[in-house]
């Protein structure tokens, strides 16, 4: 797997822009990074399926995979036709890193990859809905910058604005 801290394991993560075929390894991605997350998930496969099919329709070019030598790393999810009452955002629908990748920079690198996205599609403003219970999730967004600007429910909304 590389080194502990990851470092050698970045050069070997493939990043690809995921196409419908993807879809069973979404779901089974999903169902593994979720396992421990029972308040925050979908419960069936097919709802994670229906789940994947939505985010596609969405933005067919905002769904990245990362692997390694053809494996599954982790996947984040953007939207940017987003819109909310502070304009068009880039909306994280989904980040998740399988639990043996976690602590490699993985997450981190997904994130930029989605940054990036937002950049490219001319967006000054990323947002996210994050579980309250999910402390490792809202630990990892606010390392990187994000700010909580709301909550609704068992939810958090965080957000980050872009400067470039």
């Amino acid at each position: 797997m590389g080194s502990p801290d990851g470092k050698n394991m970045v050069k070997r993560w493939k990043i690809k822009v995921a196409d419908k075929e993807d879809v069973e390894k979404f779901v089974e991605g999903y169902v593994c990074a979720y396992k421990d997350l029972e308040d925050y998930k979908y419960r069936t496969r097919r709802e994670v399926k229906n789940y994947f099919k939505w985010l596609f329709k969405r933005d067919p070019e905002g769904i990245f995979i990362m692997e390694e030598d053809g494996k599954l790393v982790g996947i984040v999810a953007c939207d940017s036709n987003w819109v909310t009452e502070k304009g068009r955002v880039l909306e994280i629908h989904e980040l998740f890193v399988l639990p043996e990748y976690r602590g490699t920079g993985a997450g981190e690198k997904l994130l930029d990859i989605a940054l990036g996205y937002a950049k490219k599609k001319g967006l000054k403003k990323v947002m996210l809905w994050v579980g309250k219970g999910n402390e490792r999730a809202i630990r990892f967004y606010k390392k990187e910058g994000f700010k909580i600007v709301g909550e609704q429910g068992k939810w958090l909304r965080m957000e980050k604005s872009l400067d470039y």
